[in-house]
């Protein structure tokens, strides 16, 4: 039998507390950098990607996926993350895949190490407000509920309504604040350094590739309007 040829895969990754790059061949990861920053996503992705490219010493034109994150997060990283996708796949021809920060923690944590194997597994993301962005996945990584926003206060009640008391395993880089909410689950795991990165971005679209899935359109994920505010200043009725 044949074996199918591993991708040559560019992972991005620009939407939450950091900004990251992976390239690989299949899961053998040839460059790989990570900057903590909430702000200036669009100056450094870009050198960032040129740096791995390098460093792994591949041409733009040896690239079969580029996958990015598709939010939620900043709106300013989800826009420039998707940006360079869209820009380099179509310069490469390579396949563009969009995967959700979601998405990309629940492949990253799928491993034994972090005592995947049954139960639930919760992904909650920082929003940078009291809220927090969360999903719930079963076993086997299928979607339970679709991404929301909830306050960590309301978080307790819904999880015993939909699992009652099942294990669960808490990921994301909210997962201490969502478990600090969970006083009917003493029992609860939490996946430690589990924040979404390009490394996570990498398993999620290696697993789109294998099972032959329609990952989620490379289209932005948001789960609320953007924090702007319009002055009325020379506007009819405005002071």
């Amino acid at each position: 039998m044949r074996v199918a040829p591993k991708p040559v895969v560019l992972a991005l990754d620009s939407a939450g507390l950091a900004c990251s790059v992976v390239v690989a061949t299949g899961e053998t990861v040839l460059g790989a950098e990570r900057l903590q920053t909430v702000h200036g996503q669009a100056e450094r992705l870009l050198p960032m990607v040129d740096a791995v490219m390098r460093r792994a010493r591949l041409s733009a034109s040896a690239l079969d996926v580029i996958g990015t994150t598709i939010g939620p997060g900043s709106f300013t990283g989800v826009r420039v993350g998707l940006a360079a996708a869209h820009g380099i796949a179509l310069a490469t021809h390579a396949r563009l895949i969009g995967v959700t920060g979601f998405e990309a923690v629940a492949a990253s944590v799928a491993a034994p190490a972090h005592g995947r194997g049954s139960g639930f597994l919760l992904v909650a993301l920082e929003s940078r407000r009291e809220d927090l962005y969360i999903q719930l996945f079963d076993h086997i990584l299928g979607p339970v509920r679709e991404p929301t926003t909830m306050m960590p206060a309301a978080l307790d009640e819904v999880l015993y309504d939909f699992i009652g008391s099942a294990p669960l395993l808490v990921a994301g880089d909210a997962a201490q604040r969502a478990a600090n909410a969970l006083s009917r689950r003493p029992g609860t795991k939490v996946a430690e350094g589990s924040a979404p990165d390009a490394a996570g971005v990498l398993q999620a679209v290696l697993r789109c590739w294998r099972t032959g899935e329609q990952a989620a359109k490379p289209l932005p994920l948001y789960l609320r309007p953007p924090d702007v505010t319009f002055s009325t200043v020379g506007k009819k009725g405005g002071r």
